[in-house]
Order: C-alpha cells, then sequence, then structure tokens
C-alpha cells in the first residue's frame, strides 16, 4: 500500500458534549433508593423494513468486480445483511484462496499472528464488521476498526505514549465458538458468527438502503489480513477502492460516517478510498451475467455460504431475522428488543440464577428483571456517544449474567448496533468470573501452558499470592487496564499489564490472555471450514473447566473493554452486568447504574462494597497506577444536567 497526501486528525468541532471522565469512586455499601425519571414512553422505533434484494447483492458484487478488474487484482467479495446471513462469496477467477494474518512486530508469532486463513473467511469477516459496528446512527468501517483497536488512538509514529483505543480487544468478538452467535447448520436466524472475530483490514463498509443499515460487503484480495498502523496518511488501498465501488449506491449518509463521530476530540476514520481515487465508474459496471465464462464463481463457505448464487437479505427487527421488539410479557419497557429463535420463542428470557447449588442465594427472576429495566431506563435518558445527530439517545445491549456465566437475559434497544449483543455478555462474564473466588483456580485449570501463565502474571503484578480469590472486584475496565501492552496505559518503556503480551509480541491479533484462551477454538474452526476437519468448535469458546456439561464460565470468550460490572449479594458475587454498544463512559454508566438502582429496587443486591473495588488499588511493579472500576460521563442525561452520575454510588 503506498501513501498518496496527508491526512490531519481533526475533530474539535465536533466533540460530543457526553465525553470525560467520571466518577465511578466511593460511597456507601447500603446506598439510598434512588428516584430517577421514568423512563419515556416508547423511547425508540424500529428501523423501517428493508432488505437487500438477491438483485441488489449482485449489484454489490458487479461494481466491486470491475473496480477488481481494473485494478487488475482478483478479489474475493463477500455480502451479508444486517445480521449476518451471508448472502454471497464471489471469487474472481485468479483471487488468492487464502490470506495470511499479519505477523508478530519482531517475525515471532503468537496466537492468531501469521495463522494462514482462507480469503473468503477473512472476506466473510470484514462484511460482518461493517455490519455490526454500524446503526441507523453511526457508519463504520473496517477502517474505522483499525483505528479503535490498537495500542496508542489514533495509531500513528506521532502518538506513540497516547492511551490504546477505546475498543481494545473488540476484534476478539462474535467470534466461531460463541454460544450467543448463531450457525447456519443449526439455526435459521442471527446474529450470526463470525469466522475470525471482527476485522481491522481496510475493506469492508456497512451497506444502507434508503437511510436504513441493510448489511455489509467484505473484500479479500491482497492476502495480507492487518491493520492500519498510521492513521497520518492516507492509503490508496485496493481492497478498501474494490469494497467502496462495491458499497455505491449502497453508501452511509455522510452524516453518520465515522468522520463524523468524535471519540475525545479525535474524529474517527470512515475510508480512504472516495469516488475519485475509483478507477471505474461503479454505477456502469458491468452486470455478472455480462462477464465472459470463467470471470468468476459464486464459492461455497462451509459454515456459513452454499453458493449457488445471490440471495435476499432478512428484514431487521423482524422473527425470521432473529431480533425483534419484545411483547410485553417478555419486557415491561416499551420499544425493547430481544433475541428470538425464529419461532416466536426469546432464545435469552428473563429468568432466575442457576447457581444456588453452589451455596449462594442465586438472582432471582424479579432481580434480573430489575437490574434489566433499570439499566434500559438508563439507556434511554442517556446522551449517546457515537450516534449522530447531537444529542440522540443511547442504544446499546444488556446481558445480565449468574455467578456461572450463564446468561439470565438479553436486552437491547431497536438500533443498537449488532457487535454490542455477544460483547455484553462477554463484559458480563468477564466482571464476574474476575470478581470471583474461584477466578484463579478455574484459569490455573486450562489445559494451555500460556493460559494457566497469566494467573502467576497477575500475582507478581499485584505482589499478592492470593490475587484473583474474590478481594477485589474487577470492572471490565479493570480488565482493560491489566490488558494493555503498557502499564500505565500508554506509557512507552513501561512493561505490559499482567493479561497482555509484551509489546514485542503484541498485536491486535495477539492480545494476550484475551487471545490465548481462544486460538485453539480458531484454529479447529478453521480447519472445519478448510475441509481439513469434519468437527467444527463447539459453541464454547475456551478450554476453562466446566461448570455444567458444555459450559464454562467465559463461553462466549474475554472482553477487555469498559462496560460491565459484577453484581454482589452480601459480599458475595452472584452475577454481572455488561453493555456494549456506544461509548465505552455511556457503557459504563448503564452498567454501574442499572446494578446499583436495580438493587435498591429490590434490595439485597447491588454494587461490589466501594471498599473492595478495583480503585482502591495503586499498583505495578515499574510504575504504580490506580486502577479504574468505571468511568462515567459528565452531564450525561437528556433529561437533566446532573453531574458525576455515578459518584457516591
Amino acid at each position: 500500500m503506498r501513501s498518496v497526501s496527508r491526512w490531519s486528525v481533526l475533530g474539535a468541532a465536533l466533540v460530543l458534549t457526553s465525553c470525560g471522565g467520571g466518577g465511578g469512586g466511593g460511597g456507601s455499601t447500603a446506598p439510598t433508593t434512588p428516584t430517577p425519571p421514568t423512563a419515556p414512553t416508547a423511547a425508540y422505533v424500529l428501523p423501517a423494513a428493508q432488505a437487500l434484494t438477491a438483485a441488489e447483492v449482485q449489484q454489490v458484487l458487479a461494481q466491486g468486480v470491475a473496480e477488481a478488474r481494473a485494478r487488475n487484482l482478483p478479489a474475493v467479495i463477500a455480502v451479508t445483511d444486517r445480521v449476518g446471513n451471508i448472502l454471497a462469496v464471489y471469487a474472481m477467477a485468479g483471487a488468492r484462496a487464502s490470506a495470511t494474518l499479519r505477523a508478530g512486530p519482531t517475525g515471532t508469532n503468537m496466537d492468531a499472528q501469521g495463522v494462514v486463513v482462507p480469503a473468503a473467511g477473512a472476506a466473510i469477516a470484514k462484511a460482518i464488521t461493517g455490519a455490526y459496528l454500524s446503526s441507523g446512527g453511526n457508519a463504520f468501517s473496517t477502517r474505522t476498526a483499525s483505528q479503535i483497536v490498537q495500542e496508542h488512538f489514533p495509531p500513528s509514529p506521532s502518538t506513540v505514549g497516547l492511551e490504546s483505543g477505546p475498543l481494545f480487544g473488540v476484534q476478539f468478538s462474535s467470534l466461531p465458538c460463541s454460544d450467543v452467535t448463531t450457525r447456519v447448520a443449526t439455526s435459521p436466524i442471527g446474529p450470526r458468527r463470525s469466522p475470525l472475530g471482527l476485522s481491522a483490514d481496510a475493506g469492508g463498509f456497512p451497506l444502507y438502503k434508503a437511510g436504513v443499515l441493510v448489511g455489509g460487503v467484505g473484500v479479500m484480495a491482497d492476502g495480507d489480513y492487518g491493520f492500519d498502523k498510521n492513521i497520518l496518511d492516507v492509503e490508496d488501498d485496493a481492497e478498501e477502492a474494490i469494497a467502496y465501488a462495491a458499497a455505491t449506491g449502497f453508501d452511509a449518509a455522510i452524516d453518520i460516517r465515522a468522520e463524523r463521530v468524535t471519540v475525545d476530540g479525535t474524529s474517527l476514520r470512515f475510508s480512504d478510498a472516495s469516488a475519485g481515487t475509483l478507477k471505474t465508474t461503479p454505477s456502469s459496471a458491468p452486470t455478472l451475467a455480462s462477464l465472459p465464462a470463467g470471470a468468476g464463481t459464486f464459492t461455497a463457505v462451509t459454515g456459513y455460504y452454499a453458493g449457488g448464487g445471490a440471495l435476499a437479505g432478512q428484514v431487521y427487527g423482524t422473527e425470521a431475522s432473529g431480533l425483534r421488539l419484545a411483547t410485553t410479557a417478555e419486557f415491561s419497557i416499551p420499544s425493547a428488543m430481544i433475541l428470538s429463535n425464529g419461532a416466536g420463542q426469546g432464545r435469552f428470557p428473563i429468568r432466575a440464577g442457576t447457581d444456588s447449588a453452589d451455596g449462594l442465594t442465586a438472582l432471582s427472576q424479579a432481580e434480573v428483571r430489575a437490574v434489566l429495566e433499570e439499566a434500559f431506563t438508563i439507556m434511554s435518558r442517556a446522551r449517546a456517544q457515537i450516534r449522530r445527530p447531537l444529542d440522540s439517545r443511547a442504544q446499546v445491549s444488556i446481558t445480565v449474567v449468574d455467578s456461572r456465566g450463564q446468561i439470565l437475559g438479553i436486552v437491547r434497544s431497536p438500533d443498537a448496533p449488532v457487535f454490542g449483543i455477544d460483547v455484553s455478555a462477554q463484559k458480563a462474564r468477564s466482571a464476574t468470573l474476575f470478581s470471583a473466588t474461584f477466578a484463579a483456580a478455574e484459569l490455573g485449570a486450562d489445559p494451555s501452558a500460556d493460559v494457566r501463565s497469566f494467573v502467576q502474571k497477575t500475582r507478581d503484578f499485584f505482589a499478592d499470592p492470593q490475587a484473583l480469590t474474590g478481594k477485589t472486584a474487577f470492572g471490565a475496565r479493570t480488565l482493560g487496564n491489566l490488558a494493555r501492552p503498557y502499564y500505565p496505559d500508554g506509557e512507552v518503556g513501561r512493561p505490559n499489564g499482567p493479561l497482555s503480551r509484551p509489546i514485542s509480541q503484541w498485536s491486535p491479533l495477539s492480545t494476550g490472555l484475551q487471545s490465548a484462551l481462544i486460538i485453539g477454538n480458531i484454529g479447529q474452526h478453521l480447519a472445519f471450514v478448510t475441509g481439513a476437519s469434519a468437527t467444527d468448535t463447539p459453541a464454547v469458546c475456551t478450554s476453562l473447566p466446566q461448570v455444567v456439561p458444555g459450559q464454562n464460565r467465559l463461553q462466549n470468550g474475554l472482553q477487555i473493554f469498559p462496560g460491565g460490572v459484577p453484581i454482589y449479594r452480601g459480599g458475595r458475587v452472584v452475577g454481572g452486568i455488561g453493555v456494549s454498544g456506544d461509548g465505552i463512559d455511556q457503557d459504563d454508566m448503564v452498567s454501574f447504574l442499572g446494578a446499583h438502582n436495580g438493587g435498591a429496587r429490590v434490595g439485597g443486591i447491588g454494587n461490589a462494597a466501594t471498599g473492595i473495588r478495583a480503585d482502591t488499588l495503586i499498583v505495578g511493579p515499574s510504575a504504580p497506577a490506580r486502577l479504574r472500576y468505571v468511568g462515567c460521563p459528565f452531564a450525561p442525561f437528556l433529561d437533566t444536567n446532573d453531574q458525576n452520575a455515578c459518584q457516591g454510588k
């Protein structure tokens, strides 16, 4: 790839007032009952009914093929609908059959670094990323993903020393082993899994129809599946140009593209390609049917797409899509969305905890419902971070789990990005596991010596041989502190956090414990996709001990960016809440206040006592720094002028 011009990060004009840190600090362990404003009736509306037709899928492919031919770079092009159904995988004649995941920075490969994968799988991951990270209020691409998952934000040689990206770690979500996502062979509904999780390699865009998000397109052609280390230049990236051409006519509105969204005063990035950099006029592209024989073929991908031609997408928000509005019996607040099985039944109905046999009082159904309702109410009052227009309501997915990691309920707003469904469950499970008495024992029982080593690394870091035995409450933000390749975050020359790889081994494809836990699942799945094995990875990420047959506490993997806290009863962890889909401070606030207000409403449960929260600790062998528990935004609400909403709770 070659640089053709310089690009400066500009964004002061769009700083959202909901940015900024906030307290999640001290307070009473027995808070008084709050009386927040009631959530508005029907705060959200379902996006208009739109879907890609088979003819439109062929149009997307034809436009991409024309640009690829003009660049003399045969490509594999994948198209997906909003919930991840693969509508086409088209391989041009001469296209590379495989791609290599970017090697480690020093040539020593760890985890997914240097792995050879099917090009079709990489194209699918890019298409899913474009669809899953976007919504009616924000359009993000795989280039956007690259910007927000690296060790410095924004990534460039001149920003060394800044903190890591806000969605650091999101790439290891919607994994092929997840129990939250679905599979073609077993279920007709979404959200679907991705063969490689989410992608940070340029060449994936969302697709819109009449202003409604309907899917994504992804392109793999150059054989290098990586990420952009320098956002300050503009790349002439052929894969991105092909995908941009393919998406023409299904473009995101200019006002919701990533460059109109800021994080901490920095504009995000949508595309280095533009209409002016294309070598073709997409609207004049020859149809697929008019191409000469042998120009390309629809290619089957085991576990994802049967081949044979272009398919129509599902209308998002319908029973057939797997995501629909909840009935009043399923969730009391209007305009909530749930995951459905395609036959009218919720996949994750609100229920009581499953862990009473473990010597604790399990969460009751009423308690779970209270936490979900209070979190949904906070979301509906909150000002969004990543949505346009300004002062839109936040839209997220919310998951509650018990101490075994079993999902006790998932609810979401109708236009929340789909990626947040899987991630909210990851955050809830991660905060719960690491805060509980059994964290060290279960991580130490993993069959991988690499995974087991992170227990001792953490104990050395804390200078505490009893670390990870329930002494400290860890939020998802805390786990992020500990999982950065520099500690404190971004400060070059410092050693890595105990859950991270050293910087010499680190990349977005090898983050540390997070990637080590699931690399076996990825390998097993890729062997299935390529036909090397008849056995797919089970819907059980990680090899942690099973708490019941076929289920462990990190069933869909570890997550290491903010938006989840454990839930306590009488000093014991009984579950957790995870939130994902908006700014990380908004995610933190919704989870923290959801647990607080839900507990105050029903009594007996709530957030960790202030004295055991991670933000009471100043740790680090070379440069001690205070850990974080949650970080809530200032002036976060649309209906009040309240400041520091999390302070004192």
